[in-house]
């Protein structure tokens, strides 16, 4: 194991990474970060629907080469005993569900003149809800004739999901769709490209991938049957049998480096590439997740992850993004849930509705924001926000809700509306550990992890207090490459200089940087906040809610005032 090392590649919306680190402790030797080319910020959008978000396959590739070259170089310059060779193998982690159309060789059908620069022939990035209607029509045929389905994925299939955005496609563009052999996640199809073996029909697929977002079950025999699909679609069903019958835990080998790609990094072919999965799954392995410990992966969106062991009888959780036995550790079923938007909320709003008064730019800004914010006490604003400014994926699994501020008044302050958005991801987060433990599954603690989670004690602060829970922060700033480190390290096995098992692997190469509690007072006045809070989201998110709203302005200014320490 001394001297051994691994790469996790990591594929987040806007850029991609390589991290390079000791197989016997985990410490990172070097990292390179390449921002994807394409689009804006790596994404093509159209300024005429806001639902769409495509990414080019094309910086995939370069990716690879990019940000692997830029490490062992980096490497090289850090630790003198590095050697490249002692490199035994490579994990990848990814967005997701993002589904992309490729040809019988498994290429990406932009790459084709044909459709080249046409986005629909291109990666459909996670964030792309354009097939809001169609996920709807999913759930409605699934409660109709196939219940089992929505059991282990909430009782709602999402717009950000796999099917969602084929049937999408099949819809608005027949001849980009009747061109695809095939549809392959892009976890699947970047450690297909590093092994060489990219043919749909063989490639190994993730677990992890299938089970949360394309309604894969060993249950039903794996995916949708034929007869469902048709009823989505006529001729859909006839896709079933280009895609795959198995899925495959990350832990597992997916194939050794190709000739192509050993020579082209400085690599050899005895590299083990493990199998894909997604960023939130593997970073929650790379925070050193155990039974009774959510992970909170906290970015542009959250994903939170927990693992209950199969042995144990589970419940069907409603609303959650699924129940997968092996998506996030085998022997393990992995519970998904998150919130659409969190970083992306501060950003938008520093973007669009923070003074230059608070900075010249968004770095000046945020630390502004943060400064100001964190002398306010809880309720002291008088405001109260809701975290749907890019839908709700969890409870409600629904993308067509936005955001909401109330309480503000002509005396506001771009930094009191700050720490209100801050407190609604919060108030969101402690919404879903709530439905979480309503069906039985108990969360003692949480470790947090993400650039949000280590730049921002405020913000963290915050989640504990609302959670009234400690908020644990990992040990690595980039926990999903380290999961996919730790994978390959796996997947290599002890022969090689890895290890037997991701439960020994994990507690050597994982750890806690800190550790926020919570703060008894504010947690008093968090538990009033939260109840207008969730009287909000269940009268502005559910059909059935008849109560009445007069109350909510008034208790603001009451909490606002206690706060200010005015006579109520």
């Amino acid at each position: 194991m001394k001297n051994k090392y691994v790469i996790g590649l990591d594929y987040g919306t806007n850029s991609c990474r390589s991290l390079i680190m000791k197989v016997e402790d985990g410490s990172e030797v070097a990292s390179f970060v390449f921002p994807y080319p394409s689009g804006s910020a790596g994404v093509i959008v159209d300024n005429k629907d806001p639902n769409l978000a495509r990414q080019n396959p094309a910086d995939y590739i370069i990716g690879i080469e990019t940000t692997i070259k830029g490490a062992i170089e980096k490497a090289k310059q850090n630790n003198a005993e590095f050697n490249q060779k002692d490199v035994i193998g490579i994990g990848v982690d990814t967005t997701g569900s993002s589904p992309m159309p490729v040809d019988k060789n498994g290429e990406a059908l932009c790459f084709n003149p044909k459709f080249s620069g046409n986005p629909d022939a291109m990666c459909w990035l996670w964030k792309d809800h354009t097939s809001y209607e169609e996920a709807a029509f999913i759930t409605e045929t699934a409660a109709k004739i196939r219940p089992q389905y929505l059991a282990k994925i909430g009782g709602v299939y999402s717009s950000e999901w796999f099917w969602s955005k084929i049937l999408r496609l099949k819809k608005i563009n027949p001849e980009v769709f009747n061109a695809a052999f095939s549809f392959v996640e892009i976890c699947d199809w970047i450690t297909a490209s590093l092994t060489g073996e990219k043919d749909p029909l063989k490639l190994k697929r993730s677990i992890c991938a299938a089970g949360h977002k394309a309604m894969f079950s060993e249950e039903w025999g794996g995916l949708p049957d034929e007869e469902y699909l048709n009823t989505l679609s006529p001729g859909l069903g006839d896709l079933r049998e280009r895609l795959y019958s198995e899925a495959y835990t990350a832990e597992q080998k997916a194939g050794n480096l190709s000739k192509e790609w050993a020579d082209k990094l400085g690599l050899t072919t005895e590299v083990i590439v493990s199998v894909g999965a997604f960023d939130a799954h593997m970073g929650a392995v790379g925070a050193g997740i155990t039974e009774g410990t959510l992970v909170k992966i906290i970015g542009t969106s959250t994903c939170d992850i927990m693992v209950s062991p199969v042995s144990q009888k589970l419940k069907d959780i409603p609303g959650v993004c699924g129940i997968v036995n092996g998506s996030v550790m085998n022997k393990y079923y992995g519970i998904e849930a998150g919130q659409s938007g969190v970083g992306d909320i501060f950003l938008w709003f520093v973007n669009n509705l923070v003074p230059e008064s608070y900075g010249s730019s968004n770095g000046e800004k945020f630390q502004n924001l943060d400064k100001k914010a964190a002398e306010l006490k809880p309720g002291e604003s008088g405001l109260l926000a809701l975290d749907w400014n890019n839908g709700n994926r969890t409870i409600l699994v629904d993308v067509r809700l936005t955001g909401l501020l109330l309480g503000q008044t002509l005396h506001t302050q771009p930094h009191e509306i700050y720490r209100a958005l801050m407190e609604a991801t919060a108030f969101g987060a402690l919404a879903i550990i709530d439905r979480i433990e309503e069906y039985g599954v108990k969360i003692n603690d949480v470790i947090n992890c993400g650039g949000l989670a280590i730049k921002s004690p405020i913000l963290m602060q915050i989640y504990a207090d609302i959670a009234n829970r400690p908020m644990k922060i990992s040990g690595s700033e980039q926990t999903p490459a380290l999961g996919a480190g730790i994978f390959a390290a796996v997947a290599a096995g002890k022969n090689a200089g890895g290890y037997d098992s991701i439960d020994q692997a994990k507690r050597t190469m994982t750890s806690i940087s800190k550790e926020y509690t919570p703060i008894p007072e504010n947690v008093e006045v968090y538990k009033k906040l939260y109840k207008l809070y969730r009287q909000l989201y269940d009268s502005f998110g559910t059909e059935n809610w008849t109560g009445k709203m007069n109350n909510v302005m008034k208790d603001l200014l009451n909490i606002r005032d206690k706060a200010r320490g005015n006579n109520v």
